[in-house]
């Protein structure tokens, strides 16, 4: 699952939504509670995973925070990217 720590804490709600991911799955696949309380637990997290990348990707925001999972996933250095960085830097 995508994830990266968000930086807007001021706009938090007081409660906890507790059935947000299932709400995810529900929108995306079009269907109700009780058929994603039936689903294999490798689809559903599969389909949750497709929906909350889905949802990021319709706002600017969203596909910020996307691409900070993604480079938060990333185990290899970008060398062309130093190289060209540095390079600039007169280094």
């Amino acid at each position: 699952m995508p994830f990266y720590p968000r930086q807007d804490k001021g706009e938090e709600i007081p409660y906890t939504l507790l059935t947000r991911p299932e709400k995810l799955v529900m929108d995306y696949c079009h269907i109700d509670i009780y058929e994603v309380q039936e689903m294999e637990i490798d689809v559903y997290l599969f389909f949750m995973r497709e929906a909350m990348i889905y949802e990021n990707s319709q706002t600017e925001e969203g596909r910020e925070y996307l691409k900070n999972c993604w480079r938060m996933e990333q185990t290899k250095p970008d060398r062309e990217g130093l190289r060209r960085n540095f390079k600039k830097k007169g280094g």
